[in-house]
């Protein structure tokens, strides 16, 4: 057995020993609340109107939030990813700024641009959106925290495009329209798909800026939080089963589904 045998795999040993311990960590919380739940208040929990909604609303404004994000990061997303200019870094920082900030500091941050005392507060107010304590409100926080991982993930996949690809394309009469939805855009599909489910997950965790902004109507996350303020674990602790096992389903199929467009 010869040494450069034993130090790899010594090597591999240890990281499979320690990525273990990481990946225990992550999962064993999740599967005792999940295995300390009784079925039939699991069930009751699920039938309370209050709990749907919640969860649903949460589902719902994330959807948007992410919609939003694609319709308006993804054309940022291809600039980046294509042209240089001065300042570029500096704008790349800036976008994942709402990673790192503490996230009631953003819906502080929101709250001074889209309250109903600041400028697009009240625009938007005669044309009858509001954001305090609204569906709006939770939209535009999950955009303004989640976005960055769209935008991200569709710059690096543009990249990887082949801009030769565009500019045979325009050699044979097409537009830059035609060149970015027929070339471009699809050849980023995966990428795109792969930040959106990062967006849309991201924004169904959202709270910190959430709360802040737009406490009622209550999405899941919010209603958590306000039951074991109020009540305690033994009754804030379905509905976060509930949510986990809800986007556990969902956010598997939607990654199976960039796994397989990969494979293809």
């Amino acid at each position: 057995m010869s040494k450069k045998w034993f130090i790899t795999n010594r090597m591999t040993f240890t990281f499979i020993l320690l990525g273990l311990v990481i990946f225990l960590f992550i999962i064993v919380p999740l599967i005792k609340m999940i295995a300390a739940s009784d079925p039939d208040i699991l069930l009751d929990t699920l039938l309370d109107p209050q709990v749907r909604g919640a969860i649903w609303l949460s589902l719902y404004a994330a959807i948007i939030a992410t919609i939003v994000g694609f319709v308006l990061g993804v054309p940022l997303a291809y600039l980046l990813a294509r042209t240089e200019f001065p300042g570029k870094k500096l704008l790349e920082g800036l976008i994942d700024v709402p990673i790192v900030i503490p996230h009631t500091a953003a819906g502080i941050a929101l709250l001074f641009v889209f309250g109903r005392n600041f400028w697009a507060g009240k625009a938007f107010h005669l044309i009858g959106i509001d954001f305090v304590d609204s569906t709006a409100g939770i939209v535009i926080a999950m955009l303004f925290v989640s976005v960055p991982f769209l935008i991200d993930s569709a710059k690096e996949g543009f990249k990887k495009v082949d801009v030769r690809l565009e500019k045979v394309s325009r050699t044979l009469g097409a537009s830059p329209w035609q060149a970015f939805f027929r070339i471009s855009l699809p050849l980023t599909w995966r990428s795109i798909l792969a930040g959106s489910i990062m967006m849309w997950a991201r924004g169904i965790s959202e709270f910190g800026a959430i709360i802040i902004l737009a406490y009622h109507p209550m999405i899941a996350s919010t209603l958590i939080f306000e039951r074991f303020e109020s009540y305690g674990l033994a009754y804030s602790q379905p509905v976060a089963v509930l949510l986990i096992i809800i986007c556990l389903f969902i956010f598997i199929g939607l990654r199976t589904i960039v796994y397989r467009g990969e494979k293809t």
